[in-house]
C-alpha cells in the first residue's frame, strides 16, 4: 500500500499545478480581497506639504507668547496666498497648508481674537513643531507601500489611492465550480425521501468562497455514474479554471472521481493524505483545469477546503502566502495521544485557550456551527495536559 501524503507535500503539489493567473487593471471599486500584482510604489509625498493637524493659528514659535496680528486665512484644499512674518499669525484649519514662515500651530481654544489682534489666554502649543503633520509622513514618493501579493482590504486600497495611482493591477479571479456526487443528495430546503439528505456541502462552500476572490458558478450536481460524471467534468474543464468535486473520492463501489476524471481525459496528481479527516482528497488535471476532489462527509469538505481549496484559490489569484496560518495557543482541557494521520480537531478558541468540541465524526455538522479553530495535533503525538501549547489555524 502506498505511503499517505504528508499535508504540507500535499499543498505544495497542489499550488504546482498551476501559476497565478494573469493580471488585469481594475478601479478601486472593483478590486477589494484581490491580490495585487505590482509592487504600489508612491507617486507622491504624503501629505505633499506640511498641514495643520489643528483648528487653530499658524505662526513662528519664537513669537511665543505673542500678540500677533493675523494676516488671512489658510482652508484645506488651496495654498496660503501670503508668508508669516514676525509677530504674524494665519487662521488655518485641520488639513490645510501651513504657510511659509510658520512653524508651529497654536490652537484656537488657547487664544482670542479682537479684530486682527490674537493674544494667547491658554498654556499654548508647548514646543516648536506642534499641531503640524510633517511632509512625507506618512510615506514619501518613491517608497514601497504594499508590495506583490497582498491582499486588498479596505485599508491597503486607501493607501493604494492615496499613492497617486489611478487601478491597480491585480491577479484574475479563479472561476470555479463546485460539483457534488451522491445519489442521496437533495437541494436544501426540498423533501426528502427514504434514504435521502440535504446537500450541506454546496451551501458551505460557496459561503467559503464568498470572502475570496474567485467566480463561483452556480453548485452543480451529478449522480453515481461513472460516464455521467465524465461528461460533467469535461463540460465544466472548458469554463472554468477550478473544479471542486464533493463526494466519490474514496474506493467504494459507487466512488467514480478518479476514473470519471481519466475518462474525461484528466490525470490525477495525488490522492490521499495522512490526514483526518479528509484522507481521500484527490489532485489533478484537465488540461488548464485543475480539479480538487473533497470528501463527501462535512467535516471532511470543510477541513479540506480551508486547507487546500482556499490556499488554491488565493495562489492563482496572485497571493504571496496562500497557506493559512498556524498559531499556538494553551489547551483548555487535555488532548489524547496521537494517530497515524494529523488531526485537525474542530475547537473553540475563547479566553485565550483552545478546546476541542464534543462530535469530531466526519459526518457531523452541528461542531462546525461553533467551531473558529482547527487544533492540529501531530502524528504519533503524546498526551498532553490541561495548559500544554498547542497549534491551531483560525477559521472563523
Amino acid at each position: 500500500m502506498a505511503a499517505l501524503l504528508p499535508v504540507e507535500d500535499a499543498q505544495a503539489r497542489l499550488l504546482a499545478l498551476q501559476g497565478a493567473l494573469p493580471s488585469n487593471k481594475i478601479a478601486f471599486s472593483e478590486c477589494f480581497g484581490c491580490y495585487i500584482s505590482d509592487d504600489v510604489i508612491a507617486q507622491r509625498d504624503q501629505p505633499a506639504a506640511p498641514l495643520s493637524a489643528m483648528d487653530g493659528y499658524a505662526i513662528r514659535f519664537v513669537d511665543l507668547p505673542g500678540p500677533w496680528t493675523v494676516i488671512g486665512e489658510s482652508a484645506a484644499g488651496a495654498a496660503p496666498d501670503r508668508a508669516v512674518g514676525a509677530g504674524q499669525a494665519m487662521r488655518i484649519f485641520t488639513g490645510a497648508m501651513l504657510p511659509d514662515g510658520a512653524d508651529t500651530v497654536i490652537v484656537q481654544e488657547d487664544v482670542a481674537i479682537d479684530g486682527a489682534a490674537l493674544t494667547m489666554t491658554g498654556d499654548g502649543p508647548g514646543a516648536h513643531g506642534r499641531h503640524i503633520r510633517a511632509r512625507a509622513a506618512d510615506f514619501a514618493a518613491g517608497d514601497r507601500l504594499l508590495p506583490a501579493g497582498t491582499r486588498l482590504t479596505p485599508g491597503a486600497i486607501a493607501a493604494a489611492a492615496m499613492s497617486g495611482a489611478g487601478q491597480l493591477a491585480v491577479g484574475r479571479r479563479p472561476r470555479v465550480a463546485i460539483l457534488t456526487t451522491g445519489d442521496e443528495l437533495v437541494q436544501a430546503g426540498r423533501s426528502l425521501t427514504a434514504g435521502q439528505i440535504p446537500d450541506s456541502n454546496s451551501p458551505m462552500l460557496t459561503a467559503m468562497l464568498a470572502g475570496e476572490p474567485a467566480e463561483v458558478s452556480l453548485p452543480h450536481h451529478a449522480r453515481d455514474d461513472r460516464a455521467t460524471l465524465a461528461k460533467v467534468l469535461k463540460e465544466l474543464a472548458r469554463r472554468h479554471d477550478v473544479i471542486v468535486t464533493v463526494g466519490g473520492a474514496s474506493v467504494g463501489d459507487h466512488d467514480h472521481v478518479r476514473g470519471a476524471l481519466a475518462d474525461a481525459g484528466g490525470r490525477i496528481d495525488f490522492w490521499k493524505i495522512a490526514m483526518r479527516p479528509g484522507k481521500p482528497l484527490i489532485a489533478g488535471t484537465i488540461g488548464d483545469t485543475i480539479l480538487l476532489g473533497l470528501p463527501g462527509n462535512p467535516s471532511s469538505a470543510y477541513v479540506t477546503a480551508i486547507l487546500f481549496l482556499l490556499p488554491l484559490i488565493r495562489h492563482l489569484a496572485g497571493a504571496r502566502d496562500p497557506l493559512p496560518a498556524v498559531h499556538q495557543a494553551p489547551l483548555a482541557a487535555p488532548l489524547a495521544a496521537g494517530g497515524t494521520r494529523r488531526d485537525y480537531l474542530r475547537a473553540r478558541f475563547s479566553a485565550g485557550q483552545l478546546t476541542p468540541l464534543i462530535g469530531q465524526e466526519s459526518s457531523m455538522t452541528l461542531p462546525l456551527a461553533a467551531a473558529n479553530a482547527l487544533l492540529i495535533r501531530e502524528i504519533g503525538a503524546p498526551p498532553r495536559a490541561a495548559g500544554a501549547m498547542a497549534d491551531y489555524i483560525v477559521i472563523a
